[in-house]
């Protein structure tokens, strides 16, 4: 078993910055994976970013691409985002899961995680 605390969410402004943390606990078999994802109201679930954590490899969404950036400190048992420049359709509840198979699908959510944090809200708005 796994679990995830997701915390570093809140308001900012656009063109802002906030850092997302998500404390890890469990076994690291089930901790191949570690990815962010993101559910606007309305909207599908679906990945923001990835990291394949024994070799650091990562994956992002295009929308993301160059603004966010996924972390990991082993030795703490945390898994980070941070996101510059945010735009109000970043705007999303942010999720950090940890699974195995495989980390990056460009078509939702990958099947392999399966360990999941509460959410924590991001709102960007003027």
């Amino acid at each position: 078993q796994v679990q995830l605390v997701a915390s570093g969410g809140g308001s900012v402004q656009p063109g802002g910055s906030l850092r997302l943390s998500c404390a890890v606990s469990g076994y690291s078999y089930y901790r191949f994976c570690m990815g962010w994802f993101r559910q606007a109201p309305g909207k599908e679930r679906e990945g923001v970013t990835s990291i394949r954590t024994a070799d650091g490899y990562t994956n992002y969404a295009d929308s993301v691409k160059g603004r966010f950036t996924i972390s990991q400190d082993n030795a703490n048992n945390m898994l980070y985002l941070q996101m510059n420049s945010l735009k109000p359709e970043d705007t999303a509840m942010y999720y950090c899961a940890a699974g195995r198979g495989d980390c990056w699908s460009s078509r939702g959510v990958p099947a392999g995680y399966g360990f999941w944090g509460q959410g924590t809200q991001v709102t960007v708005s003027s």
